[in-house]
């Protein structure tokens, strides 16, 4: 029986049988109950688990370097869902000490299975929208990585803090521009139009464009935000018509 196929209340007893669980293998050195729940088919069991991990973390009931000794044992499970859980685990306690777990983004950037991967990106994004100056630092290192599939899982993480706060995630963004890789050029375009439209964003997203050199793909840009605009206008603080006008208006002037 999964997660959501139980009542409210029997999922609430649940996720609390899963932290005490988890809260006895880390004070008694054990993994048994934590590669149990780590490994889970339901993907709401796994994410109960990583999430007890960062409350167990931010409850300080044990050592954070226990926690991230038990975490790096699991990171080698031959397991791919252990390993993706392990990523989520990491994240959650990367949202307040990146420092610490660093190193599980370094390794799970290149992981063999593609959900490993995609839990390193949605760790990006959890991660930098909480504390982002170590999260979009890190990034750096692998803007310009040989490897096209690294570059695209960077721009695509970074993308939740570009959210709120544009500005901190264009300048990385910026030195993407002349990627030859149609799929991470794609992405690009994809993060620019995901970031444009909540209150400000747009003004910030179109001045920092004004300084780009590749207007080609500046202009795919805008015409993916014009489009999310309307893909997005029940949440979108301008209506289409009012993005159009001040992208009209306003790009290819001189940045301000």
């Amino acid at each position: 029986m999964g997660f959501y196929d139980l009542s409210k209340g029997e999922r609430e007893e649940l996720v609390s049988t899963i932290e005490s669980n988890i809260l006895d293998d880390f004070q008694n050195g054990l993994t048994e109950h934590i590669h149990s729940f780590f490994s889970n088919q339901d993907t709401y069991i796994r994410k109960a688990a990583y999430l007890a991990v960062g409350k167990i973390y931010k409850d300080n009931g044990i050592a954070a370097t226990e926690i991230i000794s038990v975490l790096d044992k699991l990171l080698e499970s031959e397991l791919e869902k252990v390993r993706q859980t392990t990523i989520n685990a990491a994240g959650e306690l990367g949202k307040t000490n990146f420092e610490n777990v660093e190193h599980f983004f370094d390794k799970g950037l290149f992981d063999e299975h593609h959900s490993v991967r995609n839990a390193v990106i949605g760790s990006i994004k959890k991660m930098g929208e909480k504390n982002p100056v170590p999260v979009l630092n890190w990034a750096k290192k692998y803007l310009h990585h040989p490897d096209k599939e690294v570059r695209r899982e960077i721009c695509h993480g970074i993308e939740l803090r570009g959210r709120k706060h544009p500005q901190d995630i264009l300048p990385l963004l910026k030195q993407l521009q002349h990627d030859p890789t149609a799929r991470v050029k794609n992405t690009l375009i994809h993060v620019l139009g995901q970031i444009a439209y909540k209150k400000g964003c747009l003004e910030t997203v179109v001045n920092a464009l004004n300084t780009w050199k590749n207007k080609e793909l500046v202009e795919k840009a805008l015409d993916e935000i014009v489009d999310v605009h309307h893909r997005y206008k029940n949440f979108a603080v301008l209506t289409q018509k009012q993005a159009i006008d001040y992208i009209d208006e306003n790009y290819g002037q001189k940045s301000k």
